[in-house]
């Protein structure tokens, strides 16, 4: 797995500190995948490459290309894995897998090793360290914590680009139905009953 040592080494020359997508998030979402591979029984190598590349390129949330980010995290991906000498092949399913995986593409990747990026990524968006995230990104955007009239959603829309809260409701306790395997279906159920018992204290509170 010399591939994998030598591409951990250059994304973390390369990643900002971008408080939701730094290298910390890379190697999370990188764990969660290594555990998925062994339960799912894929291409660990394909996986792994896929985990180190997929945030190659992040647009922060409100500039106007954060939905690109994926697309441009592929194109960028290949450039790297064919300097590599990785087989061609090998970098079509790494490349899908990174395109595919983003939530705001609304895509279920094609092959078993884009479901697990997929998986793991999401993943690192719900339970304990999903919370940190929400409010990391949203302090570094400036956004106040809630909506004083309605924090959770009862009566409107949400709207995360606003409010902090808003993205749990807008994304993370969607993320449990969307999951595309067993495993990481099982893991994500604990990760959102951490999510709602969150909710459920800041009810209390605020």
């Amino acid at each position: 797995m010399r591939d994998i040592e030598l591409l951990q080494k250059y994304v973390k020359q390369r990643m900002e500190n971008d408080p939701a997508h730094d290298f910390a998030h890379i190697m999370r979402v990188f764990n969660n995948a290594k555990k998925l591979c062994k339960k799912e029984k894929a291409n660990e190598k394909l996986v792994l490459s896929a985990a180190l590349l997929h945030d190659i390129v992040s647009y922060p949330k409100s500039d106007k290309r954060s939905k690109l980010s994926s697309i441009k995290s592929a194109q960028e991906a290949q450039n790297i894995l064919i300097k590599m000498n990785y087989a061609f092949d090998d970098v079509e399913i790494i490349c899908d897998a990174i395109r595919d995986h983003s939530f705001s593409r609304g895509e279920i990747p094609k092959t078993l090793e884009g479901k697990i990026l997929q998986d793991a990524d999401r993943l690192d968006a719900i339970g304990a360290i999903g919370i940190a995230r929400v409010f990391a990104v949203s302090g570094s955007e400036q956004r106040p914590f809630y909506n004083n009239d309605d924090p959770f959603c009862k009566h409107r829309m949400p709207d995360d680009k606003t409010w902090a809260l808003d993205h749990f409701y807008q994304k993370l306790l969607k993320l449990e139905s969307l999951m595309n395997t067993k495993s990481a279906k099982t893991e994500a159920k604990r990760r959102t009953r951490i999510l709602k018992s969150f909710l459920s204290e800041l009810k209390k509170e605020i």
